[in-house]
């Protein structure tokens, strides 16, 4: 189980060197719920990033506002961390708190988009670009 996103930011503080806070990432990965393997289908694919990544976003109605649950994987170890860290980012927003949400400007402030390859840049864009579609889509419901 992933710790929430506040509690992850402060353990990135924490971490110097960029190869601990890449070891830090793939453990965030490993924590991720698994996606069921039937997931891994190309609707559920992250069209944009140079690895493969799945991304299936479903909502939770009870007490309100549909609020947001995501599951995801990825074939790389860097970048299924790069998702767990979006998944703790949005897990439980309604669609409305994950339009505001800043993922890109969280990135920046922990050092990653200096730190990560154009590629994998480019595919958390499209990763972000893919939770606010399917925010959207909730609010269009």
């Amino acid at each position: 189980m992933l710790p929430p996103i506040n509690e992850i930011v402060s353990n990135f503080e924490l971490l110097d060197e960029w190869d601990e806070r890449y070891r830090y990432l793939i453990e965030l990965g490993r924590m991720m719920e698994p996606l069921p393997p039937e997931a891994h289908v190309d609707a559920n694919k992250v069209k944009g990033c140079a690895s493969q990544v799945w991304l299936v976003t479903t909502t939770d109605a009870t007490g309100g506002e549909p609020r947001l649950h995501l599951v995801g994987d990825s074939d790389a170890h860097i970048v299924r961390g790069l998702v767990a860290l979006l998944i703790a980012l949005y897990e439980g927003k309604t669609a409305r708190e994950a339009l505001a949400t800043d993922a890109l400007g969280l990135f920046k402030s922990l050092g990653l988009a200096e730190h990560l390859t154009p590629q994998r840049s480019n595919g958390v864009r499209s990763m972000v670009e893919r939770i606010r579609h399917d925010a959207q889509a909730v609010l269009a419901a």
